[in-house]
């Protein structure tokens, strides 16, 4: 009876722990979905800005996004705790450098993506997107020493032709693309890494990039070049900058805390899909063939990986459970 009773106390750690892996599976799949969605649609909002250089909108947007995320926290009245999460990391001098990384990487990524989108490159930054989610699983394998079921690995197979499909059509190295793809997927890594609160992580991101924000936009306003109150219009968008930047970066940060790598790197094929939609049929950019089959091979990819996740359950943590227990 006793061995009844232990045997069955096991079991039920087992199915607390299950729910609590899908409970928390399920709220990072739905915070990396709506923050891919943002994304996508981003371009639709930097167009508004295209009178404004780049790199001023860069500094901007580091800017407004840490007033944004610096008013979030006094509102949930989490004050103490960030400045708490600010003395960690100042002894803590690796992870510290690990959120310099974050705040960089981040920075090289918003400056190529806004000009891309600016000069018409839509299309070559949805193939960097959609390069970015293979880098993030060779991440999660390499890095965090992530498996692949047998489905997962063929719909990467696919999806990697479509994107050799597509990048062999421009003829030369797309130097967005991957400029794109690498400084985000490593991003995505570092942020894993440092297994930060989203909305602290954010903030300390964006915080960590303001003295340089400051100096350029002064050097701006000092010469008579910045565009902030050129317009009301023009003022409005760059202060809202801080709220579209960084409700999708929370999602996105929570969602990397929650899941494995190669979950979070193929959800994101939904930001490049509509990304490229947007470039070919809101702005016009050339679409051939060749983009026809790679879209195919892509989405094709998308649905196998899809049924792979749903059929896959996990198998160690739960033997893990009953060895603790025993």
């Amino acid at each position: 009876q006793r061995y009844n009773r232990n045997l069955s106390d096991k079991f039920f750690v087992c199915d607390v722990w299950m729910q609590d892996e899908m409970k928390n599976r399920r709220a990072g799949i739905l915070a990396a979905l709506g923050a891919c969605c943002m994304w996508g649609v981003l371009p639709l909002y930097w167009k508004l800005l295209q009178s404004v250089p780049a790199d001023e909108i860069l500094a901007q947007r580091m800017c407004w996004s840490f007033v944004f995320m610096l008013c979030v926290l006094l509102a949930l009245g989490r004050g103490r705790g960030f400045l708490a999460d600010c003395r960690a990391l100042w002894r803590d001098k690796k992870r510290g450098a690990m959120l310099l990384l974050a705040s960089l990487l981040i920075s090289v990524n918003w400056l190529t993506y806004i000009w891309a989108v600016n000069h018409d490159h839509i299309i070559e930054t949805s193939i960097g997107y959609y390069i970015n989610p293979l880098m993030s699983v060779l991440l999660g394998m390499v890095v965090f020493h992530e498996r692949l079921v047998p489905g997962k690995k063929l719909s990467i197979l696919l999806a990697g032709i479509g994107i050799l499909v597509m990048t062999w059509q421009f003829g030369q190295l797309p130097w967005i693309a991957v400029l794109l793809a690498s400084s985000f997927a490593v991003y995505g890594a570092v942020k894993k890494l440092l297994g930060l609160d989203p909305v602290v992580s954010i903030t300390l991101e964006t915080l960590l990039m303001l003295p340089l924000s400051f100096l350029y936009l002064g050097y701006l306003g000092q010469s008579g070049q910045s565009h902030f109150g050129s317009s009301l219009f023009v003022t409005v968008c760059i202060v809202g900058t801080g709220a579209v930047t960084a409700t999708p970066l929370m999602l996105f940060s929570r969602g990397a805390n929650l899941l494995p790598l190669n979950v979070l790197g193929f959800c994101q094929y939904i930001a490049p899909t509509i990304a490229l939609g947007i470039g070919i049929f809101v702005f016009h950019e050339p679409f051939s063939w060749t983009h026809g089959i790679s879209f195919g091979f892509i989405w094709i990819a998308l649905v196998i990986f899809s049924f792979a996740e749903k059929f896959s359950a996990p198998v160690d943590r739960p033997d893990e459970v009953l060895r603790d227990e025993n």
